[in-house]
């Protein structure tokens, strides 16, 4: 009896999992088409496969669904290329990783869900707004080190502060993923070339551009 119910509960488990996955990327989808202010929950749970009812059995509002989105979004991209990076010992090589990963990521529909919200939410104090600037200091800050590590090593040359190439380097990397999403294998180097602009390295020989 026991194992029968530890089944059960498994199965219940899987299937609320199976849902709150499908939901997630349907509202992820809808914030990037949309924005927050005009998603409509009642869409959301239909181009899910759902009803409403399922939608509020997981999450209370459209706040806490987009704290969720959020939340996701940086489980899937840090999955998906922060171990890219966490991958290489030198931080050159970690900065062009992220770049070339992070164009093959916005090859998902999802994938500008972040700018989206970002600018819907700039200069406000809202939880989403306060989630997303959250996750992009510490990349930022991630990426500061790695550029101050490179300077320190003599692989990227002088100039401006850590703080402000970071920045710099990672609105390349964003505006790049986003504009060219889907033109592959162009996005991931054209994103290779231009944060090696930013960073100051010499360009890739014709012939010799690593793969994504």
């Amino acid at each position: 009896m026991a194992g029968k119910q530890e089944g059960v509960r498994r199965a219940q488990a899987d299937r609320r999992a199976r849902t709150r996955s499908a939901l997630l990327e349907a509202a992820a989808r809808g914030l990037s088409r949309y924005g927050y202010a005009n998603l409509v929950l009642e869409r959301v749970a239909a181009e899910a496969g759902y009803t409403r009812g399922a939608l509020y059995h997981l999450f209370a509002n459209k706040e806490d669904l987009a704290l969720a989105v959020v939340k996701w979004v940086e489980e899937t991209w840090d999955a998906e290329v922060g171990h890219l990076v966490a991958e290489q010992t030198d931080p050159v090589d970690a900065l062009l990783a992220l770049a070339r990963g992070h164009a093959v990521y916005c090859r998902r529909d999802v994938a500008d869900v972040m700018m989206t919200l970002r600018v819907e939410f700039a200069g406000q104090d809202h939880p989403v707004g306060r989630a997303i600037t959250d996750i992009v200091d510490r990349l930022e800050a991630d990426c500061a080190r790695l550029i101050a590590a490179g300077r320190g090593s003599g692989a990227i040359p002088p100039g401006p502060p850590p703080t402000v190439m970071a920045s710099a380097y990672l609105g390349v990397v964003e505006a790049v993923g986003i504009q060219l999403a889907g033109h592959a294998p162009h996005d991931v180097e054209l994103a290779d070339r231009a944060v090696r602009g930013v960073l100051g390295l010499p360009p890739v020989t014709a012939g010799t551009f690593p793969p994504p």
